[in-house]
């Protein structure tokens, strides 16, 4: 998601069998198609042949464009004469010219908003230039190394998340993709790579999402790392924005108003209406695009909370797998989306996993102490807060929020996969959206955030790692743009530093006047990341970790569930999870810096802080230390009990009596926890 904008100047079954031999020649007629292969077929043709785009086929091309506020467009060819093109009821222009891949080409509207302004095509598929020159007619043909990659199963998801053009584009990133893997990453994810304006962006700032920014290189680089990073056993997931467009280089306006509400607006604008099928055709066939001619993995979808047609989402997210399967039968796709709303039914349906901002946020206030913008919503009791969101995934279920007005966010998500949570200590948003773009190493002490990753890493949800973390980079990662039109990067910046004006830090006009402009070439220089001079050793932390996950964590999710989780101190809680071949995963994560008198497990521990420790019935410790992560897997449950201090003799007379070990019948130490609780009145994890 991108900080608010200034509005914009100016599908099912099994494939069919192989060709039928001479002998079936009398065979019956097929029967007609179901109406679930009806609704998948209308589907497909409506993406391979929707109201946009240049298609090419041999030595002739198609061109088409909806222009409801135009009666005449022409198709304008470098090195031809116009060509007018032909208006059906829907105000859909096509036509059919000699000639293929390379084409430069752009449309002039004869009449209408603007007559006589040459656009490029909303649907292009590359750019002969910046988003204002001619578009490229591309052809879809690549020679793919590993054309039969399968994919991978999404509990064995590891994702890196990552800027290409702070890699050095595309090539730069397939240059990388040995080292990520040997790390243990198993995904890739991209951050948007739609054509912006400018040489860079973060790339939320789109405004052609079908082309890829060329400041990354072609379609062919794109497709060259998809199959790189597939040949090494890697998924790759693109970041796909549909909510809305940038603020420069989107002429949709100037001859398809009826693209955009008059009746809803967004930060960035009137909302995209989602009540068109030409819109939902754009969209549907942009995601189309992405995972079946390039073969990307999974998509990750941007703040759908600002889509108001969620029945688009449910369309589009069966569609796309059923042409998945239409186009590669049994390769494995995935979908996520971001939901500020803490919404479960789309994780119901066709949506694997939502970006769990929750857990984040509890996290980061224990670990930082911050407590203004959303983290007020989570400030008061973090220790709680994350108890909850490692038992539940949502931590705001419904309860009111004070972030939003005390307005109720969320619904209940505790009858969710583990799996449908994206867990991160870090991404885009959460360090670019900050002022100076800070790394939470450089916000809190370096042995708690081992102890955090730990957490992360271990715990049998999706985890997401943003690109420098592995290295332990002190690099900002900074909000960056590159408009040409002075008044919009004006623009950007002053409203930039207007929206930190409420942050006490920032009370003083002098200390906003310091927050990077985003629209300076240093900015986006500054951001990338450097390796400090222990990188290697955070580097090992990470491949140590990573390991211990592949090897007895990620094979024993499917199916987990959550066994309950407590807190045991300000800073501290213990979490546990029924994997799905039934042994116990337990989790004691300790932030806060003194040590916790707890009664631990002597037997079955996997990890302790930053080194691995060999599961012995001989291991044993004192108590919870300060900054530590310890970590059973066990089939006992009361191996993995964790007591607080004097609750050591409830747990105990638990393992003999659990009905009576204590006065709220829960035994154990849940059972003792919650007696504490009702003596100081800090029940927990309750928003």
């Amino acid at each position: 998601m991108t900080p608010h904008r200034p509005p914009a100047p100016g599908a099912g079954d099994p494939p069919p069998g192989p060709a039928p031999s001479p002998a079936d020649a009398a065979s019956p007629a097929p029967e007609p198609p179901t109406p679930a292969e009806a609704r998948v077929i209308a589907e497909i043709e409506r993406a391979v042949e929707p109201a946009w785009g240049a298609r090419t086929d041999g030595g002739a091309t198609g061109f088409r464009l909806w222009a409801p506020a135009c009666t005449r467009v022409d198709l304008c060819i470098d090195g031809r004469p116009p060509e007018p093109m032909t208006r059906d009821e829907r105000g859909v222009f096509s036509v059919t010219v000699t000639g293929g891949a390379g084409m430069r080409y752009r449309f002039r509207l004869g009449d209408g908003l603007q007559p006589g302004l040459l656009v490029p095509d909303p649907a292009s598929r590359a750019q002969a230039g910046d988003v204002h020159d001619a578009s490229l007619v591309v052809a879809p043909d690549f020679d793919w190394r590993h054309p039969d990659w399968p994919g991978r199963p999404w509990h064995e998801a590891v994702i890196y998340e990552v800027h290409a053009g702070l890699c050095g584009g595309f090539a730069g990133v397939a240059d990388r993709l040995p080292e990520l893997a040997a790390l243990g990453f198993t995904c890739i994810e991209l951050m948007p790579v739609a054509d912006f304006a400018g040489p860079w962006n973060w790339g939320y700032d789109g405004v052609l999402p079908f082309a890829p920014d060329a400041a990354y290189g072609s379609p062919a680089d794109l497709k060259a790392l998809i199959d790189a990073a597939h040949g090494l056993g890697l998924m790759v997931m693109l970041d796909v924005v549909c909510n809305h467009f940038g603020p420069d280089g989107n002429y949709l306006g100037a001859y398809a108003p009826d693209f955009f509400r008059d009746d809803l607006q967004t930060p960035w604008g009137g909302a995209i209406d989602f009540r068109r099928p030409e819109v939902r055709g754009f969209f549907s066939a942009c995601v189309l695009q992405w995972l079946v001619e390039y073969r990307v993995d999974g998509i990750r979808f941007d703040a759908v909370h600002a889509i108001p047609e969620a029945d688009w989402l449910d369309e589009m997210a069966a569609a796309a797998r059923e042409a998945v399967e239409v186009a590669t039968p049994g390769r494995q796709v995935h979908l996520v989306i971001e939901n500020e709303r803490n919404e479960a039914a789309p994780l119901e349906r066709d949506f694997d996993a939502q970006w769990c901002d929750d857990l984040h946020h509890a996290i980061h206030c224990i670990l930082t102490g911050e407590r203004e913008g959303y983290y007020e919503d989570f400030a008061d009791r973090p220790a709680e807060h994350l108890a909850r969101g490692l038992a539940e995934g949502f931590i705001y279920q419904g309860e009111p929020s004070a972030h939003a007005g005390g307005a109720p966010r969320g619904t209940p998500g505790g009858h969710l996969p583990t799996t449908a949570f994206v867990f991160a200590l870090q991404n885009h948003d959460q360090i670019g959206n900050r002022a100076f773009g800070d790394r939470l190493v450089t916000l809190c002490e370096p042995a708690a955030l081992r102890a955090a990753i730990g957490l992360q890493l271990l715990a049998p949800f999706i985890p997401l790692v943003f690109m420098g973390e592995e290295m332990g980079t002190r690099t900002p990662f900074l909000f960056f743009t590159s408009f040409a039109a002075p008044e919009l990067a004006t623009a950007v910046r002053e409203g930039r530093r207007r929206e930190f004006a409420r942050f006490a830090a920032f009370a003083d006009p002098a200390r906003r006047e310091r927050i990077p402009d985003p629209n300076a070439k240093s900015t986006f220089e500054a951001s990338v990341p450097e390796a400090p001079d222990d990188a290697d050793d955070w580097r090992a932390f990470y491949r140590e970790l990573l390991a211990l996950r592949a090897a007895e964590i990620a094979p024993r999710i499917p199916g987990a569930r959550s066994a309950g989780a407590e807190v045991l101190s300000p800073d501290a809680t213990v979490a546990r999870w029924r994997l799905g071949d039934g042994r116990l995963l337990t989790i004691a994560c300790n932030l806060g810096a003194e040590p916790l008198a707890v009664a631990i497990p002597a037997g079955g521990l996997l990890w302790r802080g930053g080194a691995r420790a060999e599961a012995s019935a001989d291991l044993a410790f004192d108590g919870l230390p300060g900054h530590t992560t310890l970590v059973w897997l066990d089939g006992d449950a009361t191996a993995a009990r964790v007591t607080l201090g004097a609750e050591a003799d409830l747990a105990e007379a638990a393992a003999t009596d659990p009905v009576n070990a204590d006065a709220t019948g829960q035994g154990g130490a849940g059972g003792a926890l919650a007696a504490r609780a009702a003596d100081d009145g800090t029940a927990p994890a309750a928003p």
